[in-house]
Formats: structure tokens, C-alpha cells, sequence
């Protein structure tokens, strides 16, 4: 008895190895076939793309795939980030990179080319090519909008960071007059917050934030509007979505603007990534 259970001990144990072998090698084909794509930025604790992405991967069955956070203050340590994950298929690019990272790309997408900023990079073959999908999600987002637009339609675009060239390729392209909005206005077609007050808001009809003001946790902050001047004429579109109802939001409720946060373009412009890295774009 004592040696059939010696026996049956031993085939077991074999079983066991053979079992383990396997699952290593399983995983280990995992790991070979696995597709990393992630976001880039500093700091990344208002993102809401990894969640996004990996619901979305959970939700169509993605299973090849994972999305990372990689919080870079500097973007000179790009090329480092991706040695260290060569399984890195794509990039999502935020805050504060969005023009910095044009000297590490190798070729750029002719919108984000016009535009001067990019939000997505695809790796292939060891090459980053730079995408603007911003653009595609704001003006995806604001047709309702620029369909009932007329040539005397005027904009201001609050802040002149990356956000604010896709905002403003968007305007051009659909012919919308616009002025940015700066702490410290440099060129022609940017007024300074304290001028605001003397401005003839009757004569502008949508509002943009593309500043990162009021973005959580930082909740209490917003853009130095002369909100007695606002009114049911005017739209007001934060590109912020968290939290949903900025304090730029509410301000601009109680004045009755019509409003407008920027969780839908956010998701248009994340299935436009996605796209981009599946290599079957279509977008402009």
C-alpha cells in the first residue's frame, strides 16, 4: 500500500512539473504577443485613459493588450522609457509634452504637423510618428455647433498651450475668428487676462478653456473671466472633464451659458488613438 501511494505520489508530482512547464510556456507567449500602448505626462493623477482603455479592452475581448501610466517630468527621457518597454505599440501624450515631444519623434502625421503638437505616437519598427487626435475629438464634439455657426461667429481660447493649437486648427479650418487668451500675451492674436474686462464680449459667442484650471484636485481654480459679462449668447466649453461641472462650469451656469466639458471629445479623440494604432486610420 505504502508503495502504490510512493507510486501515485510521484505520477502526480510529475503531472504537476509538466503542468507547470506548460503554464510557463503559455505565459511566456503571453508576454511575446503582448501589445503595451500607455500615456506619458507629469503628473497623471487626473488621467482617465488607463481605465478607459482597459474597460475597453475588457469590453471587446482585447486580450492581447494592456494600458500603463508612465508619469515622465522629463520628456528627454522618452527614449529611455521606451528601451525599457519594447513591447510599447503606442502612446497617448499629455500635459506637459504635448509640444516638447516633436524633437523625439521621427515622423509626424501632416495635421499634427500643422498643428504643433501631439497627443498620440505610434512605435513601429522602432519609429515614433506623432498624431494630433485632440483635433479630431473637439471638432467631432462641437458640430452641433459649427453647424449652426455663421461668418460672424467669434471665439476666445483661453490659454496657448498644446490643447489650445488643436482648439485653434480646428476655428481656422471652419473659418471661426478666434483671439487666445494669455497670462502673457507674445504675439498678435493673444490678449491678456486683465484686458478682458475692457473687451467686447457682445461680439463673442463661444469660450474655450484649454488650461488646466479647475482640473481635480485643484477644484477651487479657475480662468480669471469677467463673468458679469457673460450671458445666454455665449458657450462656454471647458476642455477639463474632471470634475464634470468645473467651477468655470458653474460660474458660467449662473450666468446662463450654455455648457459644455470636455469628457466627449476626451473619448473621441481616445477611439481615434486607438485606430491610429491599429495602423487603419481615416481620420483627416
Amino acid at each position: 500500500m505504502r508503495q502504490l501511494c510512493q507510486q501515485e505520489k510521484g505520477v502526480n508530482l510529475t503531472r504537476l512539473f509538466y503542468f507547470c512547464v506548460d503554464l510557463a510556456v503559455c505565459f511566456s507567449n503571453y508576454l511575446d504577443n503582448l501589445k503595451q500602448y500607455g500615456l506619458i505626462g507629469y503628473p497623471l493623477g487626473h488621467s482617465f485613459s488607463q481605465r478607459y482603455f482597459t474597460e475597453k479592452f475588457q469590453r471587446e475581448g482585447i486580450a492581447d493588450s494592456r494600458y500603463d501610466l508612465f508619469p515622465l517630468p522629463d520628456i528627454a527621457t522618452l527614449p529611455d522609457l521606451i528601451a525599457a518597454n519594447p513591447q510599447l505599440c503606442g502612446l497617448n501624450v499629455t500635459i506637459p509634452h504635448k509640444v516638447a515631444i516633436l524633437p523625439h519623434l521621427h515622423r509626424l502625421d501632416e495635421t499634427a504637423a500643422a498643428i504643433g503638437a501631439v497627443n498620440v505616437v505610434r512605435i513601429s519598427n522602432g519609429l515614433l510618428t506623432g498624431f494630433n487626435t485632440d483635433a479630431v475629438g473637439f471638432e467631432r464634439s462641437l458640430e452641433p455647433w459649427l453647424d449652426t455657426r455663421t461668418g460672424s461667429t467669434r471665439a476666445l481660447i483661453l490659454g496657448t498651450g498644446g490643447a489650445s493649437k488643436a482648439v485653434a486648427y480646428v476655428l481656422q479650418k471652419n473659418n471661426v475668428a478666434f483671439q487666445h487668451v494669455s497670462r502673457d500675451p507674445r504675439v498678435k492674436n493673444q490678449v491678456a487676462y486683465a484686458e478682458l474686462p475692457h473687451f467686447d464680449f457682445a461680439s463673442i459667442h463661444w469660450i474655450f478653456n484649454t488650461t488646466p484650471l479647475g482640473t481635480y484636485p485643484d477644484t477651487e481654480t479657475c480662468p480669471d473671466l469677467p463673468f458679469e459679462l457673460l450671458n445666454a449668447q455665449h458657450l462656454v466649453y471647458d476642455l477639463v472633464y474632471n470634475p464634470a461641472e468645473t467651477l468655470l462650469l458653474q460660474r458660467a451656469k449662473a450666468r446662463g451659458c450654455t455648457l459644455k466639458n470636455g469628457l466627449e471629445m476626451l473619448q473621441l479623440q481616445a477611439e481615434a488613438a486607438w485606430e491610429i494604432w491599429q495602423d487603419f486610420s481615416n481620420v483627416y
